[in-house]
Parts: structure tokens; sequence; C-alpha cells
């Protein structure tokens, strides 16, 4: 195993810690490893970059925050019913022959598996994952965006991916966001960012995709506020006078309740 190697097997290993255990000392991971103070800091820096923790006082840590969003897993885990009840309902406003904005997010996988369903339609997504759902769907047409990729992500984000989006156009976008404060969405990433804003520019119709528990949590970057979408698809478990505060805002809200209930119509 030559130096690059060893270095990529030791930062994969690094990261693999401190997700598995939640927070990590640089110092134990220095010790751990046989490697200076200052080469575990390296390694901590390039593995932040990638997005696949967020380094703290005195280590670093894989758990969710305002600041760091967890790993592909971690949120696939989180919310996953309501999510794919949230994806199901978004799948009932899709027309066949639509071109279709699809984000990174786990909810839009969710919706990715239904589109199928509803082709023909032509797909664009920066989502590996969602790539590699529809790529075997010959009534989908797919394109991607490209730009650099994002292993902890599983996308393709940044200023040459948001261009690239910039160059179509959408009859519709579906998208989720880490949080939601005060009329505002936020999200952890400035190059996810970067990329859904370019989204919400590219598409006629806007649609919100968001589980109650978004409207609980921080972000650090702004991404935009509530009214630049055209509807928010959420579960019930949203205060109804959050949801009477959006409507009021101008954006249609649909309440997707539980199983054995029928959707709220939009209104």
């Amino acid at each position: 195993m030559d130096r690059v190697e060893a270095q990529e097997e030791r930062r994969r290993r690094m990261r693999d810690a401190v997700i598995a255990r939640g927070f990590v000392r640089t110092a134990d991971l220095a010790d751990e490893f046989g490697i200076s103070l200052m080469t575990a800091h390296r390694d901590l820096d390039a593995l932040q970059t990638q997005g696949w923790l967020r380094k703290v006082r005195g280590g670093a840590t894989g758990l969710p925050s305002a600041q760091f969003h967890g790993s592909v897993a971690e949120r696939m885990a989180t919310m996953a019913q309501t999510k794919q009840q949230l994806a199901r309902a978004a799948a009932t406003l899709l027309v066949p022959g639509q071109t279709v904005l699809l984000d990174d997010s786990t909810t839009c996988l969710l919706l990715a598996h239904q589109l199928a369903e509803h082709a023909p339609l032509t797909v664009i997504t920066n989502s590996l994952p969602a790539l590699t759902t529809l790529a075997k769907e010959p009534a989908i047409a797919l394109i991607t965006p490209g730009g650099a990729y994002f292993p902890a992500y599983d996308a393709f984000m940044g200023p040459h991916t948001a261009d690239a989006v910039r160059a179509f156009r959408a009859d519709v976008l579906f998208m989720s966001t880490t949080a939601v404060t005060n009329g505002r969405c936020y999200h952890t990433s400035p190059e996810t960012v970067q990329v859904k804003r370019a989204m919400i520019e590219s598409a006629d119709r806007r649609v919100l995709v968001a589980d109650h528990t978004k409207f609980t949590k921080g972000g650090l970057y702004a991404l935009a506020p509530l009214t630049d979408f055209d509807l928010l698809i959420v579960d019930d478990g949203l205060a109804v006078e959050q949801v009477r505060a959006v409507r009021a805002g101008g954006t249609e809200v649909m309440v997707v309740p539980g199983q054995n209930r029928r959707p709220d119509p939009v209104s």
C-alpha cells in the first residue's frame, strides 16, 4: 500500500470511527492511528470538507446539528415511514410528459422510486442513488448536471452543478431541506444551497416536501423563504397554527395524515 492509499484507508477508518461513536477526540485518533496531532487535524479537515463529519472543540462529531446534516444512512432512517407517506403524496402531483427536478434529499429519493408509475417523464437530478434507481426505467429520460461528487452526500454539488442546472427548465421541482425557521429554509452545506437555489430558479412549479421535525431544527446557511415555494407537503405533526401561517404567506399546504386517512386537499 503506497502513501496515498494508506492515507485514504486511515481517513476511511477515522470517518467510520466518528460516525459510529458520535464524538471522538482528536488526540485519541492520533494515538489510535499512530500519527501526529497535526496529521489528525489535517485528516479531519479533509473529512469535514467532504461532508462526512464536523470538527468541534477537541475532536469531531458525526451527530446531526445546525452545522452538520448527519450521514446518508442516518437521514434515511430518520422519520422513514413519514417520509414514505410524503413521497407518495408528492407522486400524486405528477403528470406524464413532465420534466421533473429532484434534489438529493432522502425524501426525494423515496419519490424517485415511484416515478416509473407516472412515466413518461424527463428527470433532472444531482442525486446518484436517484440516478441509479431511475436508470433502469425505459420510459424515464435522465439528465444529470454533473459537477463535483460529494461522497458523504452521494450527490453532485457545488458551483459547476448549479451552473449546469440553470441551463434547463423544469415543469416541477421537488425539494426538501434541513430546517425551516421563521418562514425560511436552511441547510448545513453551502454547496448544497448553491444547487438548490439554482433548482428553484429553474422550475415553473416548486414543491417543498418536509416532515414536521424540520420545523423544529436549526440550519446554518439560508436557502430560501417558504414563499418561494408554491406548495408545502408536510405531515400532520406540524402544528395547525404553523400550517395557517404558511398558507397566510401565500404558499399552499398539503397535510399528509395517518395511513388510514386521505390527504388534505391543496388549499
